[in-house]
């Protein structure tokens, strides 16, 4: 299995920061593209950000200039640095990865195959 933990969220008044971690466990054999989604109340789930093993990072427009994300490849792990945090920005924000998962099969053998992985979620409210 392979799990995906966010932390981080809160609450913080407009023009605020808040920084999110994921925390990527289990059985990974390497990790490729990692991103951030975001899914407020009514609406569909958006891409915010993400960022490819090898560093190339692409960003909605909404947040350009105010979000960075980054990894950690070492600790299997990806943040999301949010400043000039807005009332738009609440969100239930989700970690999400493109890993290559590791399984032991029969006797010992192992096997490497591709899977999908979504965090839990962890909600950023913006207001006063």
């Amino acid at each position: 299995q392979v799990q995906l933990v966010e932390s981080g969220g809160g609450l913080v008044q407009p023009g605020g920061s808040l920084r999110l971690s994921c925390a990527a466990s289990g059985s990974i054999f390497s990790i490729n593209t990692m991103a951030w989604y975001r899914q407020a109340p009514g609406k569909q789930r958006e891409l915010v950000a993400s960022i490819t093993s090898g560093g190339s990072t692409n960003y909605a427009d909404s947040v350009k200039g105010r979000f960075t994300i980054s990894r950690d490849g070492a600790k299997k792990m990806v943040y999301l640095q949010m400043n000039s945090l807005k009332p738009e920005d609440t969100a239930v924000y989700y970690c999400n990865a493109n890993v290559i998962r590791r399984t032991v099969v029969g006797g010992g053998a192992t096997e490497l195959s591709a899977v999908d992985a979504w965090g839990q979620g962890t909600l950023v409210t913006v207001s006063s």
